[in-house]
């Protein structure tokens, strides 16, 4: 959907070359530009060479989506939800300031679980998540007064649990009764509404600061 609109999207990944990289092909063959860009985003060396990286290659940064979660992993430690979830997110953005211009977006991808904790009940093993996903918000908001001086819009893009991911599937997994309750109250909202929602935050379509996808029960 961005690279539709016009975008160079640069695909970030630690890992998975592979599925970046078959990202960026369906980008390019829909008729958009697009390039993956490896970096661990927990590794301050690592997120310095990216930065730079783009700056050489593109000059500026018009939209930073933070769309890193984590922390259900088997074997991570006690404090790598905390490293990617908050401390990650608000280092990456703030190194990338320098190549944001006036009128660019920062966008910060969340779920309601997150969003609305500890006053909305979590589902089993999800705690860590939303403990951190929701210090990762409040530390980006905290600066938000910052960025608009510089003219940075921080949008915050929250859903329900959505269709098909592999997030769903873990808790599936740890929680089913969770996950079933969830679609007992509401239809989940499928990826490609979810996208369409970040991608409007991202271009300055939607001029809210939150936006919600899903789960109107907890709007209540």
């Amino acid at each position: 959907m961005l690279g539709a609109a016009g975008l160079h999207v640069l695909v970030n990944y630690r890992e998975k070359a592979v599925r970046a990289n078959g990202v960026v092909d369906e980008i390019r063959r829909a008729g958009g530009r697009a390039s993956a860009a490896g970096a661990d985003v927990c590794d301050d060396n690592a997120v310095k060479a990216l930065i730079t990286d783009i700056g050489e290659r593109f000059g500026t940064l018009d939209v930073l989506v933070l769309n890193a979660s984590g922390g259900l992993e088997r074997g991570a430690d006690p404090g790598y939800a905390m490293r990617l979830n908050r401390d990650a997110q608000v280092h990456l953005a703030t190194r990338a300031l320098p190549l944001m211009p006036p009128g660019a977006r920062i966008v910060f991808v969340t779920s309601h679980q997150a969003h609305f904790y500890p006053d909305k009940p979590v589902p089993d093993g999800y705690e860590p998540i939303a403990l951190s996903k929701r210090a990762g918000e409040d530390a980006l908001l905290a600066a938000k007064p910052a960025l608009a001086e510089r003219g940075i819009a921080l949008k915050v893009v929250s859903g329900d649990m959505i269709d098909g991911t592999i997030i769903v599937r873990l808790l599936q997994r740890r929680d089913p009764a969770a996950v079933e309750a969830r679609r007992r109250r509401s239809v989940l909202p499928t990826v490609g509404q979810f996208a369409a929602e970040i991608t409007a935050a991202a271009l300055h379509f939607d001029h809210r600061d939150m936006i919600y996808v899903g789960g109107a029960d907890y709007l209540t």
